[in-house]
């Protein structure tokens, strides 16, 4: 979260709007057709009853006042505008005082389909909506919390557990794979990959796994944890996740299912 990112973000006016371009209102359209047209049957319910909440649309970039006052009368979350990148320790501020941080940007067409960094159609588009729901905004507001007060090294593993849900995670419904993380539901192209490319693995959420796996953030990820349904979010909540950490710690990390690099965590 700390490198340099090549996006300026937009500044909100006093009262929280922000003036958006035509070309970038046309990239918030495109994006938001193209995952309209393939989430259904692929993303959670519970993501569609938050996009339905929202009141999120192709015709453009929503405003954060408006998303506020919606979170803010479902689980007492509001967002938070930010620059492209911040750091871990605002990062991990920021959602135990439940504000959900923004990067006021918008991608550009040369990474239409995945950035490595999060813009604002990731950030409203692939969490706001699951911001509405009890369970998703607990765990949320729980892992800002324990962040808040670990260590260094202790973050590194935390960082992994919200990679494999909040995410890029994946959760059981009616016997079948749905969407949970708004790293898949955010880009065209990992939203096809998840579910159905022969190639990636998909083992059953286990946390102390998930604290002990490798991820890098520039691929399609070869591996997903699926949760058994959304109550295991609220459980995950209500656990003591530290002595785990310290468990992982001493275990180490399992064998990576790609080609490490610099950027693996």
């Amino acid at each position: 979260m700390s490198k340099q990112s090549k996006y300026n973000s937009k500044h909100p006016d006093k009262n929280g709007i922000i003036k958006w371009t035509q070309a970038e209102n046309a990239v918030w359209c495109e994006l938001y057709q193209q995952q309209m047209a393939l989430l259904p049957g692929r993303a959670c319910d519970e993501y569609f009853t938050g996009v339905d909440m929202l009141g999120l649309a192709a015709d453009a970039i929503p405003q954060l006042p408006a998303i506020d006052d919606v979170l803010m009368s479902a689980t007492g979350w509001q967002t938070a505008a930010v620059p492209a990148l911040i750091s871990f320790a605002e990062f991990f501020e920021l959602l135990a005082n439940k504000r959900f941080p923004v990067a006021t940007f918008i991608r550009s067409r040369e990474e239409f389909h995945y950035l490595q960094e999060p813009d604002i159609f990731h950030e409203v588009m692939g969490h706001c909506p699951l911001l509405t729901n009890p369970a998703f905004a607990a765990f949320t507001e729980t892992y800002g919390k324990l962040g808040l007060k670990a260590s260094k090294e202790e973050r590194v593993f935390l960082a992994r557990l919200y990679w494999f849900t909040v995410e890029f995670g994946l959760v059981k419904q009616r016997g079948e794979l749905r969407i949970l993380g708004g790293g898949i539901l955010s880009s065209p192209r990992e939203t096809r990959y998840a579910l159905e490319s022969a190639a990636a693995v998909r083992h059953p959420l286990n946390v102390l796994d998930a604290l002990r796996t490798p991820y890098r953030i520039d691929i399609l990820q070869p591996l997903y944890y699926v949760l058994d349904s959304f109550d295991q979010l609220m459980d995950m909540a209500n656990m003591d996740v530290m002595p785990l950490v310290d468990e992982a710690r001493q275990l180490g990390l399992v064998e990576p299912l790609f080609t490490p690099k610099q950027q693996a965590s």
